[in-house]
């Protein structure tokens, strides 16, 4: 029985991933602010349906292993706390609102709606200097204006991961990942983001999304990762129908 489980959530995990990774665009996003494509995904009803109130953090976990560095453990905690159904279809409609606010004042970062929530995504040669985890002085105002939208929006949890390439090793990509996001997280909580909100955790080089042997792949792999989702507070509101 346990096997069986186990299994079922490995199915279920790979298709609300696969379903929620369609993209499209949000014609409220200017096209000329940041880079990437927008992850909007199914839209929150159905995934909700598929999910069922009080499984998604299950679920999330689980897909998060399954992909790794592909959709990374940022994509998985958000999917963790999708509530589905109705209410994750209102918390839907607040992150919305929310990815263009941070869409339109951040530059030098892609922001992705992805399920009931939003992932941040920023080069760390934006952040830091080559194995640096001190934060650079033009860097800071991209967080401040990340700061800014968070705090517009108070019932949202944010958790920041730090990535590292593969070049060295783990004795040194492991603690520098942690100290960035760390920074990263300590910055933002300076600009008046209330620390319980944040969290930090880094991986080192355990989740790269690009290839390791060529240049390319490795600037892509040095990044930061940030997960908006919604709180317990906005959970309740929204399954109760007040958001």
């Amino acid at each position: 029985m346990k096997s069986s489980t186990s299994l079922l959530a490995f199915f279920m995990a790979l298709t609300l991933i696969f379903g929620s990774c369609a993209t499209t665009r949000n014609p409220n996003i200017p096209d000329a602010n940041g880079t990437g494509a927008r992850k909007t995904g199914m839209s929150k009803t159905a995934k909700g349906g598929l999910i069922g109130a009080g499984t998604g953090a299950a679920v999330g976990a689980v897909a998060g292993r399954l992909l790794g560095g592909k959709s990374g453990t940022a994509y998985g905690a958000i999917i963790g706390a999708a509530v589905g159904g109705t209410g994750g279809a209102l918390i839907g409609r607040k992150m919305d609102k929310q990815a263009e606010d941070l869409q339109r004042d951040m530059q030098n970062a892609k922001v992705e709606r992805v399920g009931e929530g939003i992932k941040i995504t920023f080069d760390s040669g934006i952040l830091f200097d080559t194995n640096s985890a001190t934060l650079r002085a033009a860097s800071m105002s991209e967080i401040q204006k990340m700061a800014a939208v968070l705090q517009k929006y108070p019932d949202t949890n944010v958790l920041i991961e730090g990535h590292t390439d593969a070049s060295g090793t783990d004795a040194i990509n492991q603690p520098l990942s942690e100290r960035r996001a760390q920074a990263v997280a300590n910055y933002t909580t300076t600009q008046g983001v209330d620390a319980s909100r944040v969290s930090s955790q880094g991986y080192g080089s355990s989740q790269p999304i690009g290839d390791n042997t060529t240049m390319e792949g490795k600037q892509a792999n040095r990044r930061v990762e940030i997960a908006i989702y919604a709180n317990e507070k906005m959970k309740k509101a929204a399954e109760q129908g007040r958001l």
